[in-house]
């Protein structure tokens, strides 16, 4: 079997920039197993399959060792292989995922808006477990949605100072660890670290900002805001709350196109 197979880098205007994301069209679903071995193969953050149903496309989304609920940048990534590699005439697309519902994807300007669920953030105990594995005392600790854990510090400079201990963090009870700041030069900043999901730090995680969102569009007093992911590699992304959604623009670019080969023996040794 031969797939076409695209790399896309995610939440950036130009190439070695962003997250890096593969897209693999499918005109029907493979097995988990294969498609976790391909992503595993990939050996990129998330690897997303889609198959067109009708005027919707089903979504999926897998580290290299889990398959995973919400992913943004491969989100866009994929939205991106649609509209200029397939390319789809509609400036809008449904995505549909079987863990979180419907989400969208419109072409507005220069950028590609995702509008994904809003989760709110319930404020829990500080940890000395947790302040030692990421290696500073946050001034506010949240839990949010799909077993994530969010940490405010006060500065921009702690964000990107921070150097966390990831075995530590292997031993602590959720599968991703958000900190966040004011920005210098934007409205809030932000990194990720998942070793547990196989990802020790993702360098523009859009389904964080779910989270992120609701929670500075409170404590700055506005909705629309401006954000950055200060990885090494790093990205922007354009935010905005509307109600019970938000809004969350970026850019991406084409890195590679190729084809990947699956035959019936690969299968049968992987789901063996």
């Amino acid at each position: 079997m031969k797939l076409d197979i695209f790399q896309v880098d995610a939440f950036t205007d130009k190439a070695f920039g962003g997250n890096p994301a593969a897209v693999v069209p499918l005109d029907a679903w493979l097995s988990d197993e294969v498609m976790l071995a391909i992503a595993a193969e990939n050996n990129l953050a998330e690897t997303a399959f889609f198959v067109q149903n009708g005027d919707r496309y089903e979504i999926r989304w897998f580290t290299p060792k889990v398959e995973v609920d919400l992913c943004g940048h491969a989100t866009l990534a994929s939205a991106y292989v649609i509209f200029e590699c397939l390319k789809r005439e509609s400036e809008s697309i449904d995505f549909h995922s079987h863990r979180s519902d419907s989400l969208g994807v419109t072409k507005e300007g220069g950028k590609m808006v995702l509008d994904f669920p809003a989760y709110p953030v319930s404020e829990i105990e500080q940890s000395d477990e947790l302040a030692g594995a990421i290696g500073a005392i946050p001034s506010k600790v949240y839990e949010t949605q799909g077993n994530m854990v969010m940490m405010r510090l006060e500065s921009e400079s702690q964000i990107r100072e921070l150097s966390p201990d990831f075995n530590a963090l292997l031993g602590i009870d959720y599968d991703e660890f958000i900190v966040t700041a004011p920005g210098d030069d934007c409205d809030f900043v932000s990194r990720m670290f998942a070793p547990r999901i196989g990802i020790n730090e993702d360098p523009v995680t859009g389904a964080i900002h779910c989270s992120l969102i609701p929670y500075w569009a409170d404590q700055l007093g506005k909705n629309e805001m401006f954000a950055r992911q200060v990885s090494e590699r790093g990205g922007e992304l354009f935010c905005e709350l509307q109600g019970d959604r938000v809004k969350i623009g970026g850019e991406a670019v084409l890195y590679l196109k190729g084809e990947i080969y699956v035959g019936a023996e690969d299968e049968k040794s992987i789901t063996a």
